[in-house]
């Protein structure tokens, strides 16, 4: 199990600005300024990642173009590709390897910490700790396609869940709506009969994302 001083929230910040950042991605995406120009910004708009400080960011597309992928630059495009990987090795036993508590995190390279981190939903908000480099590796030598995860920016979805076996390649600003839905709609001890409806309709979506991008990628 992953020690007590190993976690922390989703960001550095106080935990009200840590709450706040993921109602941003619990709630429907709407019309909405641009968190960098002011411009208006379309539903289905993208998202800068500033690494440094793990702070993702609404962009319209002047300022996805000219503050991010230039050397030097402090923001990272998130991309839009999601993808189902039914052919991932994932044993009970690799898993538990892993040391998360639940059958649900999000894996990612920090290269802020030089390190893989996870993170799992939680009640009071996503927890982040630090899978045994050893478990890793081992997954990763079984599993070559962990190495086409862009850093900071897309993560391993796991979902075991109830039985579930998905993984999935997953950008960082959905794997963070993920973690504010559960935050937000947790009811009782068990998360109530909503906040699970709404984990599974995320997940359906997810996959219909995944279905629609390689539909384009075969056609």
């Amino acid at each position: 199990m992953s020690s007590a001083g190993d976690r922390d929230r989703i960001t550095g910040a106080r935990p009200s600005s840590a709450i706040a950042a993921l109602r941003q991605f619990a709630r429907p995406r709407a019309a909405q300024p641009c968190d960098l120009c002011g411009s208006p910004l379309d539903p289905q708009h993208r998202h800068l990642l500033n690494p440094a400080q793990r702070r993702i960011l609404c962009a319209c597309p002047a300022c996805v173009i000219l503050l991010s992928g230039g050397p030097g630059s402090r923001f990272r495009q998130i991309p839009a590709r999601a993808e189902l990987w039914p052919e991932f090795s994932l044993s009970d036993a690799q898993w538990q390897a892993l040391q998360i508590p639940i059958d649900l995190a999000f894996f990612l390279r920090s290269t802020p910490l030089d390190k893989i981190v996870a993170l799992y939903p939680a009640p009071g908000g996503a927890i982040q700790s630090s899978p045994p480099p050893q478990a890793w590796e081992e997954l990763a030598a079984k599993n070559p396609r962990l190495k086409e995860l862009e850093a900071d920016t897309e993560a391993l979805l796991v979902n075991r869940i109830r039985g579930a076996s998905e993984v999935y390649r997953a950008p960082i600003d959905e794997c963070y709506r993920l973690a504010g839905l559960i935050r937000l709609s947790w009811r009782g001890w068990s998360g109530g009969a909503e906040m699970w409806d709404q984990v599974n309709q995320f997940f359906r979506e997810l996959k219909e994302k995944s279905e629609r991008g390689r539909e384009g990628r075969d056609a």
